[in-house]
């Protein structure tokens, strides 16, 4: 079959974007071939896939995703796809692979009645719409259900149309050696004893990750822990507000921004704790990936994936509403915790007996299945 898999833009380090190319290359694997429509791509470009950049234009992100969606129905119509897969909202979708919350929902939640003036509002709900709206032919892959009772709040969406995926990490095999081997290395890289704590987190998106939260914490810390304990900040951002925090509070020698890395699950099996303190967060892939390589977890209950390291029983969770106080507080316990060996273990067994590694091999099957129905059906 041909397909067309579309996103806004690709850059190496994003969830979103990382699915896109994994499935994508999932269906090249199983024979059919690719278009992959974006605006802008960094990072190498796969040879097995026709990456096509359509252009970033327009002054404003709304006037941008509309530019770009016009200039993709050309492609649609002038391409002769047998299916169209798209990682954003947008009209004329085979198939929907849904990693954004519903935006109507979030809107009103927010309670910006005046927004629903504004050309923004109009395109994006009608965008949303196009997918979500009872009557559509789009089906939608998944990877959380917790946003699918919104949509059928505000959209009526049949629930046949929802197909939940499993997760997508990759499998992780590692021997003790290897984790004390990289243990030294990367504390070494930092110049920093072997006996420091390393409380790790991973995002790239610094404000909705909780980095300023995480700084908070870090800066409470009891006396006889606080010089031993540092936090490594992986992933793209604009770190100079969140150093000039951990300046007023005297933790800036103690907190590495460390930039986007391809040497993520090296740092995870140096690291003693993963900690996610995220305002918001539709799943969390992080957190699985973290669990899979024997980090126990401090992550907040928001994050889509938080049950399992309830379910896992590999650390703990920070309820809502977020509160600072409570979040100090369980960093402190965990961080001088004798149990940080068992949650380990606990992780390691959950990730050796669960399925969360066949997301991108389902939603190539999904593709095959619904794209080959409807032509059959024309």
């Amino acid at each position: 079959m041909k397909l067309l898999f579309s996103l806004f833009n690709y850059f190496p380090h994003g969830g979103q974007q990382r699915n896109c190319l994994r499935i994508a290359q999932k269906c090249v694997e199983s024979g059919h071939q690719i278009t992959l429509c974006t605006r802008t791509w960094q990072g190498s470009k796969p040879k097995e896939i026709k990456v096509k950049t359509l252009g970033c234009k327009g002054w404003t992100n709304a006037s941008r995703n509309q530019n770009f969606i016009q200039d993709l129905s050309e492609e649609i119509d002038n391409g002769n796809f047998d299916g169209v897969i798209a990682f954003n909202k947008m009209p004329r979708l085979d198939l929907y692979f849904a990693s954004d919350p519903c935006f109507k929902a979030k809107f009103q939640s927010a309670n910006k009645w005046l927004g629903r003036l504004t050309k923004r509002y109009r395109l994006y709900s009608n965008w949303e719409k196009a997918v979500f709206a009872k009557g559509q032919k789009t089906q939608i892959l998944l990877i959380t259900d917790r946003e699918v009772p919104l949509y059928q709040k505000f959209y009526k969406t049949e629930k046949e149309r929802f197909h939940l995926l499993p997760p997508n990490i990759d499998k992780r095999y590692f021997k003790d050696d290897d984790k004390l081997n990289v243990h030294n290395t990367k504390r070494k890289e930092l110049r920093l004893s072997k006996s420091a704590t390393i409380l790790l987190m991973v995002g790239s998106s610094f404000h909705t990750k909780g980095v300023d939260r995480a700084i908070k914490g870090l800066a409470t810390l009891p006396s006889q822990k606080e010089s031993q304990t540092h936090l490594v900040i992986l992933g793209h951002g604009k770190a100079e507000s969140y150093k000039h925090l951990a300046k007023s509070l005297n933790v800036l020698e103690r907190v590495h921004f460390l930039g986007g890395r391809n040497d993520v699950p090296e740092w995870m099996l140096a690291a003693d704790m993963l900690i996610h303190p995220a305002r918001n967060e539709n799943t969390g892939t992080v957190l699985l990936e973290a669990m899979a390589n024997g980090l126990p977890l401090l992550v907040s209950d928001v994050c889509g994936y938080a049950f399992h390291i309830e379910k896992a029983k590999a650390g703990k969770i920070i309820t809502s509403p977020f509160s600072q106080r409570q979040f100090n507080k369980l960093l402190e316990e965990m961080v001088d915790s004798s149990q940080l060996s068992h949650w380990s273990t606990n992780g390691l067994n959950y990730a050796a007996t669960k399925d969360l590694y066949s997301c991108h091999d389902t939603a190539c099957r999904l593709i095959e299945k619904f794209v080959s129905e409807k032509n059959h059906s024309l």
